[in-house]
């Protein structure tokens, strides 16, 4: 009887044993899928083609690495309003990092000093921030890319005559650094070459063929027009179709999408500078899961551009960067 007494005993404590160990279990499991890391993506535009290849980017990543994402962006990249709106709220979040590309830097700073203090890591994308808070920023070497449109447009037009610039706004680092990167490489090494107007179309292609329109209308020895985003280009075209001058003037891109790809083949646009949209936002994603982690990042994450033109528009390492 007390052995059988000992053995029911034993194996009772067998039980509760397993099942204190199961209920750990659960509950660790349970609070591991409560933990899981929380990054909201901020981005300067929704609707535009670009900006849902670098949403795909961030999916990719976030599907590798076990990652809860949100992303969104104001209707137009004039909105900046609306953009720290959107910073406002996913700060109250409480999230685990941020990325985001800033429509104006100067405007969030102080949104970013809160992040700071509150230890969430920002990782910038695209135009990043103007600003040392960021841990790192996953984005084109937009200087050098606009460089090299100018070396283009140089070349297509001869290396001298009048030329115009369209970017969509001097509030960005994409759009600071395009401007600058193409306008700085004109003025160092085309002397012959004159930029006789820069405009801000706020990456409307509406407003920037209207500003395009203006700019022809008052400068009628034009050569050559550089729109330095995909709004601001597709504007160019526009303009350059409705004035008839297909052909009288050389038009360069930025990024890629349907109207300027078809643009190029039909040969009504020279071509065209691409960065590599997924790439920006698989980068932002995965920089910022590694600051949760306390990995050491690099400041700068370089993600690539390229020149297409009719000639290698299909080419192997260019299709994947393009996007309709």
């Amino acid at each position: 009887m007390k052995e059988d007494f000992s053995m029911r005993n034993t194996k009772g404590v067998l039980i509760g044993l397993l099942s204190v160990v199961l209920i750990v279990t659960i509950f660790s499991f349970l609070g591991q899928a409560q933990e899981k890391i929380y990054i909201p993506v901020i981005s300067k535009g929704f609707q535009h083609q670009f900006w849902q290849a670098v949403k795909l980017g961030t999916e990719q990543a976030a599907a590798e690495f076990g990652v809860e994402i949100t992303f969104e962006g104001p209707e137009s990249e004039a909105q900046v309003d609306k953009q720290i709106d959107m910073l406002q709220a996913a700060l109250s979040k409480n999230p685990d990092a941020i990325c985001l590309a800033a429509l104006d830097s100067k405007a969030v700073i102080p949104l970013l000093e809160q992040a700071q203090a509150a230890n969430i890591p920002v990782v910038g994308f695209d135009s990043g921030v103007d600003s040392d808070i960021p841990v790192a920023t996953a984005a084109t070497d937009n200087i050098a890319a606009a460089a090299l449109a100018a070396d283009k447009m140089a070349e297509l037009i001869g290396g001298e005559g009048e030329i115009a610039v369209i970017v969509h706004d001097q509030t960005s680092r994409t759009g600071i650094d395009r401007r600058d990167g193409f306008v700085d490489r004109i003025k160092e090494a085309y002397p012959k070459i004159k930029i006789v107007d820069v405009q801000y179309g706020g990456g409307d292609h509406l407003r920037s063929t209207d500003l395009a329109k203006a700019i022809m209308m008052a400068h009628p020895n034009l050569k050559g027009f550089f729109g330095g985003n995909e709004g601001s280009a597709i504007g160019v075209l526009n303009a350059v179709i409705e004035m008839n001058m297909e052909g009288k003037i050389v038009v360069i891109g930025y990024d890629s999408g349907k109207p300027q790809m078809d643009a190029i083949r039909s040969g009504v646009m020279a071509g065209a500078v691409t960065q590599n949209p997924i790439g920006i936002g698989y980068e932002a994603v995965k920089a910022a899961y590694s600051a949760v982690k306390g990995e050491k990042l690099e400041k700068t994450i370089d993600t690539g551009f390229y020149w297409f033109d009719k000639d290698n528009i299909d080419a192997e390492h260019i299709k994947p960067l393009l996007y309709d």
